[in-house]
């Protein structure tokens, strides 16, 4: 029974004593080596043969935790690719043991097993990632204009931070505001700052973002949003160097590289009307493209177990292992937020599961694939059970003591979103509701 159960929330694994030799496989893992594993033969010849490369056997060997990939034959004569996870058994700060966990990967899935590189706080083993890293190390380097194209949710400004990192001016400030997020009266003056009095409650001078970033860099994000009529006055400031306050007529000198970001191609915006072509050449000299997580699929491993080992270090639950059925779950989801929804999708496990094993039930519902689509009006409880979504919100809450703006992030939405979200499960107070017109 204990072996069925390790099956079960492990999947197909192989006992190791702490010499490397078998202590005991389950039925699982003798299916996808092929040949019966009885105890005491050694593992890594069992596995790795007399292949000349043998970098798993090499790590057991060193006592370190490891995972790869080995070839196997198959019953039809063809090679059989199993990837392996093998984390060691410590009791006492003395190592007993080992737990080796074995699946199968078809040639595409072996190729995840590229070294992992960790880039100014972007881990990746896709070669198509890993050139973003090396288009942006280069564009660092010189005074030229980045644009970054990626959906919500890429890491569009971690991309904006490791240029600044890697530019001249990194001892100086980065900045960011985001054009989408105010209305285009007080965007301006975010921007380029307002001198006393030259709007109801400009009680005081502001200098704006732009003059903040002096001798730094300015992430502009969502820069498609931006209304035309501070399109011409942001092209002036890139042309002259200087930005006019709202309410004065004297130009202040600002010295700021600027790094725009969008999740919409600007050419279009262009062809559309609502972007001006000579400010888009400016600030695209170099593209920079961050493919969605979907298209990264080797990477969702890797970012789960890193997400993980960082939610260990917070007061809770501690996950060991990621259960076989809730990876395949991970790795089959399209991920619309791309690696923001993965993290929340973590933390969202921490907060309904228990246990040192993350099983699939732990994931959020469209995740786990238990979500049911009731509508946009329907009741948040259906037949006494809270729907999936409701539920997940009202958790999520509680982990961040009610606090919205935590709570959106740990969604991965907006806190608008949020609201709405609410307002629709009826988890609003109807005051609120009132107050807000509705």
């Amino acid at each position: 029974m204990l072996i069925a159960a390790l099956e079960d929330a492990a999947g197909p694994a192989i006992v190791l004593d702490a010499g490397l030799a078998v202590l005991h496989a389950t039925a699982g893992a003798e299916r996808l080596i092929g040949a019966p594993v009885p105890a005491g033969v050694s593992l890594v010849k069992t596995l790795c043969g007399q292949a000349d490369d043998r970098p798993i056997a090499a790590s057991l060997a060193a006592g370190l935790a490891t995972s790869g990939t080995v070839e196997r034959p198959a019953p039809d004569g063809t090679t059989r690719i199993l990837r392996v996870r093998a984390t060691p058994i410590q009791r006492d700060q003395r190592r007993i043991g080992w737990l080796v966990v074995l699946d199968r990967a078809d040639h595409a899935e072996a190729d995840s097993a590229a070294p992992a590189v960790l880039f100014h706080g972007m881990w990746t083993r896709d070669p198509a990632m890993k050139r973003v890293f090396h288009v942006i190390a280069r564009a660092a380097a010189r005074e030229v204009g980045v644009l970054v194209r990626g959906p919500t949710g890429s890491g569009k400004e971690l991309v904006a931070h490791a240029i600044h990192a890697l530019s001249p001016r990194a001892k100086g400030p980065f900045r960011a505001v985001n054009c989408a997020a105010l209305p285009p009266n007080l965007l301006e003056s975010e921007l380029f700052g307002h001198v006393k009095g030259a709007f109801t409650g400009a009680v005081r001078d502001s200098p704006g973002i732009f003059r903040a970033a002096h001798r730094g860099t300015l992430l502009l994000d969502e820069v498609a949003e931006m209304p035309l009529e501070l399109q011409a006055k942001l092209l002036r400031v890139l042309e002259t160097r200087t930005v006019i306050p709202v309410g004065s007529t004297d130009a202040v000198e600002v010295d700021a590289r600027i790094v725009a970001a969008t999740h919409q191609p600007l050419r279009a915006a262009v062809e559309q009307g609502r972007f001006r072509a000579d400010l888009m050449y400016r600030l695209r000299v170099v593209p920079v493209f961050l493919p969605p997580l979907s298209a990264r699929r080797g990477d969702v491993e890797l970012l789960a177990h890193k997400f993980i080992a960082q939610l260990n270090e917070q007061d809770g639950r501690r996950i060991a292992r990621i259960a076989p059925g809730a990876l395949e779950a991970l790795e089959d989801y399209a991920w619309p937020g791309n690696v923001r929804e993965l993290r929340s999708a973590l933390e969202y496990a921490y907060v309904i599961g228990d246990g040192a094993v993350l099983v699939e039930t732990d994931l959020p519902p469209e995740v786990s694939g238990a979500a049911v689509d009731v509508g946009r009006n329907a009741s948040p409880v259906v037949g006494g059970t809270e729907q999936p979504e409701a539920h997940r919100i009202r958790m999520v809450l509680e982990r961040a003591a009610g606090n919205r703006e935590r709570a959106a992030q740990m969604l991965g939405i907006s806190r608008v979103t949020l609201w709405r979200r609410m307002r629709t499960h009826g988890l609003l107070d109807p005051e609120e509701i009132a107050a807000a017109g509705e």
